[in-house]
């Protein structure tokens, strides 16, 4: 396993998920893709998404087939993403990062009781029921996004 993967995979252990990293052949730097590669509807790709929200950064976890635009902020730049995540774009978990970041989870995930979510690489991804990725992220705020 790519070394990325396995420190994310570690991570998610230390947060009480018992799921598996799986490196996928085809690139999931995409919703679409990922969805392609993973067997799910695009809705149920995690896009860990990072945005500057009162000059700070802040994870948005938005459904794949829905775009972010009640949200009072700015998407991050690449430099910024990596920097308060440790993960470049396209392969962003959406938990696990450096450091602790605020989190908007977009309430219409709840359309789904498994969602997929990226994994540390563009190839790299864990399947999780939304109710234990919830319960592993508590002081997130879940609301329309």
């Amino acid at each position: 396993m790519h070394p990325t993967a396995a420190k994310v995979q570690s991570r998610l252990e230390g947060r009480g998920l018992q799921v598996q990293v799986h490196e996928l052949p085809a690139s999931t730097r995409t919703a679409a893709e990922a969805a392609a590669a993973c067997g799910c509807e695009v809705g149920q790709i995690v896009k860990s998404l990072v945005f500057v929200v009162g000059g700070e950064p802040t994870m948005v976890l938005c459904a794949g087939d829905r775009r972010v635009t009640l949200l009072d902020g700015l998407p991050a730049d690449a430099g910024e993403a990596r920097s308060a995540t440790g993960f470049a774009i396209g392969g962003i978990p959406p938990l696990g990062h450096d450091r602790e970041l605020p989190t908007v989870v977009d309430e219409s995930l709840r359309r789904f009781e498994r969602v997929w979510c990226a994994a540390g690489t563009p190839n790299a991804v864990f399947e999780v029921e939304l109710d234990a990725l919830l319960a592993a992220l508590p002081a997130a705020t879940i609301q329309a996004v």
